[in-house]
């Protein structure tokens, strides 16, 4: 099984990415992990939106197309997700109900300093895949409030609560997309 990882967050110590990577390592030899950095995609333009794609946008399409399910965390900003993850989803949702996204098993994670963890940007992310016809996992919100107390300064996940989280929701994704891949 093949899962491909993106985090919304550029930031080099983002808890996003962290986030990710601790799910890489619960998940360990029950899938491959591949990351895919959206900072390379250029802003969605039109015009530019043919045949011929612009190499990261092509890059993203075929990493998405070759995966089984996507693993996506998004910090909020504004009380929503990134410009840069809606960036991302708005090249990948071409053509219309007829992506690389339509049908593609997708669980949603965030972690945040905040209290509420981004919740209000896993809601809109949930809104957005909903219209590019992108399954998400059924499952509550996935997420880490106050994410700086969470991580030690090397970036590994140590808190112990979060990290029983995680496993649980990484079995619940990966054998959802199990059963997908046998439908």
């Amino acid at each position: 099984m093949k899962v491909l990882a993106i985090s919304g967050s550029l930031r080099k110590d983002s808890y996003n990415t962290r986030l990710l990577e601790a799910a890489e390592e619960v998940i360990g030899d029950r899938a491959d992990i591949e990351s895919f950095d959206i900072g390379k995609i250029p802003h969605y333009h039109g015009d530019q939106d043919g045949e011929t794609k612009p190499q990261a946008v092509q890059e993203l399409l075929d990493a998405i197309a070759s995966a089984d399910g996507l693993l996506i965390a998004t910090p909020e900003y504004n009380y929503s997700l990134p410009g840069v993850l809606k960036n991302a989803i708005d090249w990948a949702s071409r053509p219309a109900y007829k992506s690389v996204l339509k049908g593609k098993p997708t669980a949603i994670l965030s972690a945040s300093i905040s209290a509420t963890g981004g919740v209000r940007a896993q809601v809109h992310l949930r809104d957005i895949l909903a219209g590019t016809l992108t399954p998400v996992l059924h499952a509550p919100d996935f997420l880490v409030p106050t994410a700086q107390h969470k991580f030690d300064e090397t970036g590994k996940l140590t808190d112990e609560p979060t990290q029983q989280m995680l496993e649980r929701r990484m079995g619940e994704f990966l054998g959802w997309v199990e059963g997908h891949q046998q439908a």
